[in-house]
């Protein structure tokens, strides 16, 4: 009898830990000062592997880009940094068992349905950079950052990647949201959409501007009010849109709640909008994109539980300058985007698989993350609806911009719908005279729902 009775206790306890190790577990959050010290030699100083693989398809770390062409002036459209190359490795329907291990399964889906599109691979350069106060930042917070909010907020972190050598699907995951991507940003865009017949419209155009005064290097950790980001997108076309707006202020953790505003020019004020989030269809990519698919991760994602997978060697959209700078007509086209235009390159991802938490609902019952290792930016994600089809799959066309210095993923993204057939494009600046500008530094007032009234009505 105690017998059995032990083998129930050691059975209760074996599932109490297999149940956990799907949890968040805030108490493992920061390393030991042993291990922050590989930031300094083994790792990189935001924490990818220094070294290059096996075979040398990845090359090692040596610092990234950190120096912009002579003659690149501020918000000028930025030049592919890498004319030269060619592809190493063309992917399509025909070749892809032999590299499948290495292709997503949004893209092998993509090259299932339409045969004609493919990956063309070439070189990987490791282009990330940072400031070196983000690196030093970075080291600081492997030993203070720690999860809070059941695995949805952090605290004890400040100007760097928050965990640097993350245990867990929910670091990896804050790592995304607390990516480097510049102090004050704005960048003119427009919004492309394919329709699954073939006809491309711009569903949405304007200027979208960032403040992360998390990466503030005036300001200092004391003094940071917990908001790392402050977002505003004022649209000024097409005609039946312009004047609309959205202002969005992210925090921390629970001590600084979410904010949203939206102005709509038919009501004529400003007012909360809890719906821009989760799966409320995105209006300004016409309903294909999802609120929570919006640069790549846009709002709480606490409907899903995170499980990390691991790391793999991935073929991604990388150092795509060249894309950037490509008529539309010659980018946006039926069915894909060209292959001829888009730069895809092996590097390694961290892989996150998130699954609908018991007693949620979400369009998306399953989604898998691949984030880049160099920057912490979610690159590709897949979808899957109830059934268990492939739905959708998102992509960010990662821009090499050494001025900042950084390697940007929050724009220049957009999403497949693989059922219907349609695509957008999004935060594009193809064809406009102006692409990311680094912007002097940005009151908060500018990101208020006052001022975005003020604005609106003018």
């Amino acid at each position: 009898m105690k017998h059995a009775l032990l083998q129930l206790n050691v059975l209760a306890l074996a599932s109490a830990f297999a149940c956990s190790a799907l949890l968040p577990l805030s108490a493992h959050a920061a390393v030991s000062a042993d291990e922050a010290a590989k930031l300094k030699t083994t790792l990189t100083p935001m924490g990818a592997e220094r070294a290059g693989n096996k075979d040398g398809s990845i090359p090692p770390w040596e610092g990234g880009l950190t120096k912009a062409p002579a003659s690149y002036k501020n918000g000028d459209p930025r030049p592919d940094l890498f004319p030269a190359d060619k592809p190493v490795l063309q992917i399509n329907a025909k070749n892809l068992a032999q590299h499948e291990a290495k292709v997503s399964d949004g893209m092998k889906a993509l090259m299932k349905k339409y045969p004609d599109f493919r990956i063309d691979v070439y070189p990987t350069r490791r282009s990330a950079a940072a400031p070196q106060y983000v690196y030093d930042n970075t080291f600081k917070n492997a030993t203070r950052a720690k999860l809070v909010d059941n695995g949805q907020g952090v605290e004890g972190a400040f100007g760097g990647i928050p965990f640097p050598i993350p245990k867990d699907a929910y670091e990896v995951i804050l790592n995304h949201r607390l990516a480097w991507t510049g102090v004050n940003i704005q960048t003119p865009m427009r919004v492309w959409v394919m329709t699954a017949d073939g006809k491309r419209t711009m569903a949405s155009g304007g200027n979208q501007t960032f403040r992360r005064p998390y990466y503030d290097p005036e300001v200092s950790a004391d003094k940071f009010d917990g908001y790392y980001s402050l977002g505003k997108f004022a649209a000024t076309e097409p005609g039946s849109k312009a004047g609309e707006a959205i202002l969005a202020h992210d925090g921390m953790n629970s001590a600084t709640p979410r904010g949203l505003w939206q102005y709509l020019v038919g009501q004529r004020r400003v007012r909360k909008a809890p719906s821009v989030g989760y799966d409320t269809p995105d209006a300004v990519t016409s309903g294909i994109g999802l609120f929570d698919e919006a640069f790549n991760l846009f709002g709480p994602i606490d409907k899903h539980e995170l499980k990390l997978i691991g790391k793999k060697e991935l073929y991604i959209p990388y150092n795509n300058n060249r894309a950037a700078v490509a008529k539309v007509a010659d980018l946006v086209k039926p069915g894909t985007l060209s292959p001829d235009l888009v730069r895809w390159e092996l590097h390694r991802v961290w892989v996150v698989e998130a699954t609908l938490a018991a007693g949620k609902r979400h369009v998306a019952a399953k989604r898998t993350y691949y984030i880049d290792e160099d920057t912490w930016q979610i690159i590709l994600i897949d979808g899957w609806d109830a059934k268990g089809e492939l739905w959708r799959t998102n992509y960010t066309l990662t821009l090499a911009a050494p001025d900042i210095p950084a390697v940007l993923g929050n724009i220049f993204w957009g999403g497949y719908d693989l059922q219907t057939g349609a695509y957008y494009l999004n935060m594009a600046s193809n064809e406009l005279a102006s692409q990311v500008k680094v912007l002097p530094k940005l009151e908060r007032s500018f990101f208020s729902p006052e001022e975005l009234a003020n604005e609106s009505t003018r």
